[in-house]
């Protein structure tokens, strides 16, 4: 194992440690998570309301400037629809033929900030676009992975700023003989996205 599949495990092990510490913060602010809905008891909901900000102080205090961009802030909305629906399909359709896992959608499409009581509708509705927005990027960043995975599993020569979660499995650039004899196992390692 070479020095950048060592940087590359752990940063996956910071991750499902960082997913751990996460799931911690729970016990600090009162909330339980079951079947995917969060739960808070009725004192800290009314403790809650209590931080609400009005919305018509909420507008106001946002000024002219932030009003006249919300057009542009919504606008992407239409086309991420379409490639939700699009990346939707493609693995539906694709991945069983090349048996490539499916990415469950929602382990990254997470809509659950709207039941916090300190929101007021408008903060609302900002956090569940946001919540979809940067969850289908990650959806989709995942089907790109499994898809490049199995299709051209080799790392960049030049660094990247971000790599995904199956870059680990990827062949190093100019390993033509390891890429050769590696394509097939590596096209069918896919033990870990479970």
């Amino acid at each position: 194992m070479n020095k950048i599949d060592v940087i590359l495990g752990k940063i996956d092990d910071l991750e499902r440690d960082l997913r751990g510490e996460l799931r911690n913060v729970q016990n600090k602010f009162f909330y339980t998570v079951q079947e995917r809905k969060v739960r808070f008891s009725a004192d800290v909901k009314a403790a809650h309301r209590e931080f609400a900000a009005r919305w018509v102080d909420y507008v106001y205090d946002s000024g002219i400037w932030v009003i006249l961009t919300l057009p542009f802030i919504w606008m992407p909305i239409v086309p991420a629809l379409i490639l939700d629906v699009t990346v939707w399909l493609y693995q539906l359709m694709c991945f069983p033929v090349y048996g490539i896992p499916r990415v469950k959608r929602r382990d990254y499409v997470v809509l659950d900030r709207h039941t916090l009581k300190y929101l007021n509708l408008i903060e609302k509705a900002n956090c569940f676009y946001c919540s979809y927005f940067n969850g289908l990027i990650g959806f989709v960043r995942e089907v790109g992975a499994r898809t490049e995975q199995y299709w051209c599993p080799i790392r960049h020569a030049r660094p990247v700023k971000s790599v995904h979660s199956r870059y680990r499995h990827f062949f190093q650039y100019g390993d033509a003989e390891g890429y050769r004899k590696g394509l097939a196992e590596v096209r069918e390692t896919f033990h870990d996205t479970e």
